[in-house]
Order: C-alpha cells, then sequence, then structure tokens
C-alpha cells in the first residue's frame, strides 16, 4: 500500500510538473505574441505623427515652392497612399513612397535659401528627421519580436501549443526595393 500511494504520488508531481511547463510555454507564447502587438502600435502612433506633421510641412513649403508643385503632389499622393495601406508589406511600399517624396522635398528645399532659413519649416524638418529615426528604431524591434515569436512557433514543444492556438508566422517588415534605391532628385529652375 505505500509503494502504491508513493508512486502515485510521485505521479502526481510529474503531471504538475509537466502542466506547469506547458502553462510556461503558453505564456512565453502570448508575451512574444503580446510583443508583436505592441511593438507594431508603437510604429503606428509615430507614423501617425509623422503623418500629422506633413500638411504642416507643405502649407510651409507652399508660399516658397512656387515651381516645385509636383514635389508637393507626390507628397500628398504618398500620404493618401499610406492611408489606404493596411498589411506590413503594404504600409512598408506606402511608407517607402513617403520617405522618398520627403527627401525629394528636403533636397529640393536646398534651392530657396528663404525656406531652408524658415524657422517653421527647419522645425517641421527636424521634427519629421526625429519621427523617421524613432520610427526606424520600432521597426527593428517589431521585426526581434517577429522573428522570435516566429522561431518559438515553430520549436518543440511550443509547437504543439502554437497549433492549438491557431498562431501562424508574422510578416516582418520589409523594406521595399524601391527604398533600396536612391530617389532621383530634379532641380527645376524658372527660365
Amino acid at each position: 500500500m505505500g509503494i502504491i500511494i508513493l508512486f502515485l504520488g510521485i505521479l502526481l508531481l510529474v503531471v504538475i510538473g509537466l502542466v506547469l511547463y506547458l502553462v510556461s510555454i503558453y505564456n512565453q507564447l502570448i508575451h512574444v505574441r503580446v510583443n508583436i502587438d505592441k511593438s507594431w502600435a508603437n510604429i503606428e502612433v509615430l507614423e501617425k505623427q509623422r503623418y500629422d506633421e506633413i500638411p504642416k510641412l507643405v502649407k510651409v513649403c507652399e508660399g516658397y515652392m512656387k515651381y516645385e508643385r509636383e514635389t508637393l503632389e507626390k507628397i500628398t499622393l504618398a500620404r493618401t497612399r499610406f492611408l489606404e495601406a493596411k498589411t506590413p508589406s503594404e504600409i512598408a511600399r506606402a511608407d517607402a513612397g513617403l520617405a522618398g517624396a520627403l527627401k525629394t522635398l528636403f533636397a529640393v528645399a536646398e534651392n530657396y535659401p528663404e525656406l531652408k532659413a524658415n524657422e517653421n519649416f527647419i522645425q517641421l524638418q527636424n521634427r519629421i528627421s526625429y519621427l523617421e529615426n524613432q520610427i526606424a528604431d520600432r521597426r527593428e524591434f517589431y521585426n526581434d519580436s517577429v522573428a522570435i515569436f516566429n522561431t518559438r512557433i515553430k520549436q518543440i514543444p511550443a509547437v504543439f501549443i502554437a497549433n492549438i492556438l491557431k498562431y501562424t508566422p508574422k510578416e516582418m517588415f520589409k523594406v521595399p526595393e524601391v527604398e533600396k534605391v536612391s530617389p532621383e532628385i530634379k532641380f527645376e529652375f524658372p527660365k
């Protein structure tokens, strides 16, 4: 009788240990998934701030850049495309267009000394540059979180819990080929 009780006690401890181990794996998967959601939300907050600064920048530039209507229209169009994007890959493409348009605007602004000296323009340019750096940092954290998540849901024994939870690999934020190429900058001088 004593051996049976000892055996049942050991079996109970093994079962409790196994349950605690599975709960630990479950909690780790949830933690990593929440990190992905949090990091994506942080990116969206910064992109929204940048998005809100663009009309102010265009407004400041309009008065000075009489011959750069096309550049300002590209920024407005890129901003609209960004709003319509939903998935990380769509957002990456739209973001590349917006970043390229902003780079072009800042390069073209070099031709307008009065604009470059405008305090509002300088503040907006610095603010947008700061936001761009912050967005890049958050994208790196997002991709790190996605890499950890995608690795964990494929490892044994977490794969079994991930299958039960119907977890599938998340999409990384990838820089589109368009952004890997330097933007073409054209200077249009009045005749």
